[in-house]
């Protein structure tokens, strides 16, 4: 059997999508698994035995354009991917269901439309499946391929998966500690109210005594990086790096601290203790809880099918709460 997924982007729903891979492969090792995915994040898929190719698409890069033309192009490409026994649209948008339409498959199977934000992508679908849009992202995933090829999954499996990013090499030209516990510290997301202030993170690297590292991907998470190190100087700011840099990075520190984003989530995803940040998006459908990976969340009120981007309560997050989750993360390991 071969199957095409499409998740197109952003980089932490991508992660979220990604652990339904080892349950296909450990109901059967004989399906073939293709990914469609933005040209931008397919770095994530590198060295992954259980994917057989990805397919690339610049869909972002012809909208940023506004070009109909390169759209057109984009879509003309997927026709060519080849012929598959089944298509499964993971992300329930209108330009992910007609990319999975356009693919040859005689089965395209998405989410109905009450259970995804924009339910005009369900008229795509021959095949339909429902599952609340508010629920667990990674159990809605989960539910989405369980139906599809017959699975069954338990929570406690995606609470005792297996790390699912992986890597091409060992070494990292960044400034660990081989003596005290490297903690990442993630200040930038998609959008300022998801943000914890640089100030507070600048603040907890003197209250544990650990050597501190932060990341960015954008010159605007670039000045915040700077700005904790212009507060706290022994931060280490690193240089931009690759998606499979990041893979690596994340995976040889002892404790990621970050917002609901996407390098957070891949600490999820490599069984790396994280505390994730919430604000304006729910803690408990957008990540996974377990003994390592905590969530602490504001007080506010939050609408999971719009993020309310006035809503600047994470920054209202008491740091004592991160200092105490922190130290009790990092005591046991």
């Amino acid at each position: 059997m071969k199957i095409a997924i499409v998740k197109l982007s952003a980089l932490g729903d991508i992660v979220h999508a990604m652990i339904v891979l080892q349950f296909i492969k450990k109901h059967n090792q004989e399906i073939e698994v293709d990914w469609i995915v933005e040209e931008a994040y397919k770095g994530l898929f590198e060295f992954h035995p259980d994917i057989n190719k990805v397919h690339v698409v610049n869909i972002k890069k012809a909208k940023k354009k506004k070009s109909f033309f390169l759209f057109l192009n984009e879509l003309k490409k997927v026709r060519h991917f080849g012929k598959y026994d089944l298509v499964i649209d993971m992300q329930g948008l209108l330009k992910s269901a007609l990319i999975s339409r356009l693919i040859i498959s005689p089965i395209t199977l998405g989410f109905d439309k009450f259970s995804i934000r924009e339910n005009l992508a369900s008229i795509f679908y021959n095949q339909i499946f429902n599952y609340g849009y508010d629920e667990n992202v990674i159990e809605r995933n989960v539910a989405l391929m369980s139906f599809a090829l017959g699975l069954n999954v338990s929570k406690q499996e995606i609470k005792n998966k297996s790390p699912f990013l992986h890597l091409s090499r060992k070494h990292l030209n960044v400034n660990l500690s081989n003596v005290k516990r490297n903690i990442l510290l993630i200040p930038g997301a998609s959008h300022i109210s998801k943000c914890y202030p640089v100030s507070n993170l600048a603040e907890l690297t003197t209250l544990i005594d650990a050597n501190f590292l932060t990341i960015w991907g954008d010159q605007k998470e670039k000045i915040m990086a700077e700005e904790i190190k212009t507060q706290a100087p022994s931060v280490s700011v690193c240089e931009k790096l690759s998606i499979d840099s990041l893979k690596l990075l994340i995976s040889q520190v002892d404790l990621v601290i970050g917002p609901d984003t996407g390098p957070t989530h891949m600490a999820w995803a490599l069984n790396v203790p994280s505390i994730t940040l919430f604000g304006p998006t729910p803690g408990d459908r957008n990540s996974y809880a377990t003994k390592i990976n905590r969530i602490i969340e504001s007080d506010s009120k939050v609408n999971s099918h719009k993020i309310d981007r006035n809503d600047n309560s994470i920054k209202d997050i008491d740091i004592q709460k991160i200092l105490q989750v922190s130290k009790d993360l990092l005591s046991q390991s």
